[in-house]
């Protein structure tokens, strides 16, 4: 499934929508705690401040102790002020404050000899009993003509009381004005952040989008593309894409090997498939002829006995080497030990000379040298080499075997005065089945020498050329490898 689709998806299901909903939430969620805040201290000020004022007129007003006689006498006298002596600043005193007198029923009485008005009888009114009133230290919220007041109480001297109360509206208006402004600013903040989120969320997430592309492209066969690099990416994401760069560079390795193994198995088995056919024809049809009849003369029977048991024994020591190798690519446990590599190498050496007594074989293994090693692994890589001289060599071709030990290795060199290799044999020289010409042998021999040493955290060379003979060295470590 492609991924490519996916990264046009827009709207509240892709991340960058969640995250601009998610700030503007938070946001939002923000300023109307922050307003709701202010808002009421502002109120709470400003009623604050209306309730001083009530107060303070209320106790000057309890402290005189003042009949509402005498009250009608001052009242005079500000009325004169007020109307005839009435100075610039007072003007924008509000006018709709108001002051009523009630008897102790609560009933309003008129004052400077006028009878109350509708306002005074409607704050008289809304407080009912103004003993109450008069007695609780704090104003009360009372309704008038359709409009919110602060009102308090003072009992007079002769026992009537005076009603205070100073309006709210214009506090209500202003705080819903702070309101609208506030939520006309909110919105336009709440705009703004969600613009800048998105263009911001843009940017970073680019390189997630490349990852996106990355992956789509990798998904589609494209194993070499990689995530490129950015200047705008954070940290983590700038980890992560390392990390994935990693990742995918160890999966392409391991793709290109499965395959390049899986090109190599195939091989292998029409590689076996092709040797083991060719004993199996020849017994085939040695044993036809047999069943025919055929094989009437007692000379010829046994010559075909002879090749039944020549074909039976190569293709043995074909199936045993076909299991050695595949042993040897599962890495099989070793038994290390000390063994004494110069003794294998006059081994090998005395097994050469029985078998072709005319060869010149030169040693060089004096005395004793020990390494930890799996010895039957050893004498198989010395027998392999050995036999790869006795089967495609002359015999009467010089072969020199020589063991070194040099800065904690040690080096084990077979080398012969044959014809040599070229260029491009000598580099298939350990590839499973090659034989140089279609020459005798199964051409598993170096390969298995190869699967040895490695098994050994060793390693093995050629250096040959046309005419100029073959030599392999084997590179050891003195000690094993597990325990280094």
């Amino acid at each position: 499934m492609s991924l490519r689709p996916l990264r046009r998806r827009q709207g509240v299901h892709s991340l960058r929508g969640k995250l601009t909903l998610a700030n503007v939430a938070l946001l939002a969620i923000g300023m109307i705690a922050a307003t709701a805040v202010s808002v009421m201290g502002m109120r709470y000020y400003l009623l604050d401040q209306i309730d001083a004022e009530l107060i303070k007129t209320r106790d000057s007003l309890g402290g005189s102790q003042l009949t509402l006689r005498q009250i009608d006498s001052l009242g005079m006298l500000g009325f004169v002020r007020d109307r005839l002596m009435r100075a610039p600043e007072d003007e924008e005193r509000s006018p709709e404050t108001v002051f009523a007198a009630v008897d102790a029923r609560g009933e309003p009485v008129g004052i400077l000899g006028f009878d109350p008005t509708e306002a005074q009888r409607g704050l008289a009114k809304a407080v009912g009993d103004p003993r109450a009133l008069a007695a609780d230290s704090e104003p009360h919220d009372v309704t008038l003509e359709g409009s919110t007041y602060r009102a308090t109480a003072a009992r007079l001297g002769d026992g009537s009381y005076g009603l205070l109360a100073a309006p709210t509206d214009v506090l209500h208006q202003g705080v819903a004005k702070a309101v609208k402004l506030d939520l006309a600013i909110g919105t336009l903040l709440l705009a703004l952040l969600a613009c800048l989120t998105m263009f911001s969320v843009r940017r970073r997430m680019r390189p997630l989008e490349d990852m996106v592309e990355t992956s789509s492209a990798i998904a589609e066969g494209d194993l070499t593309r990689r995530i490129p690099s950015s200047c705008e990416a954070s940290l983590e994401v700038e980890q992560l894409r390392v990390a994935l760069n990693s990742m995918l560079h160890q999966v392409e390795s391991a793709y290109r090997t499965r395959e390049r193994s899986a090109a190599q198995l195939r091989s292998f088995v029409a590689d076996a498939s092709h040797e083991l056919r060719t004993p199996l024809s020849a017994i085939r049809g040695y044993l036809q002829l047999y069943d025919k009849g055929m094989l009437s003369d007692p000379d010829e029977r046994k010559r075909t006995w002879t090749r039944v048991l020549a074909e039976t024994d190569r293709m043995g020591r074909l199936v045993d080497e076909l299991l050695t190798l595949a042993r040897l690519d599962q890495q099989p446990e070793l038994r290390f030990r000390n063994v004494d590599l110069s003794r294998l190498v006059r081994d090998a050496a005395e097994d050469l000379r029985v078998q072709q007594p005319d060869r010149p074989v030169e040693v060089a293994a004096e005395g004793s040298l020990l390494v930890r090693a799996d010895e039957s692994g050893l004498r198989q890589v010395l027998g392999n080499l050995v036999g790869n001289v006795r089967t495609h060599t002359p015999a009467d071709v010089p072969v020199r075997l020589g063991v070194e030990r040099e800065d904690g290795v040690v080096r084990l060199c077979v080398a012969d005065e044959g014809p040599g290799l070229g260029e491009e044999d000598a580099a298939r020289v350990f590839d499973r089945f090659f034989r140089v010409g279609g020459g005798a042998g199964s051409g598993l021999g170096l390969a298995i020498v190869q699967g040895v040493v490695r098994a050994h955290c060793g390693e093995v060379a050629v250096r040959t050329a046309p005419g100029k003979g073959l030599a392999v060295t084997v590179t050891l470590p003195v000690r094993a490898c597990a325990e280094q």
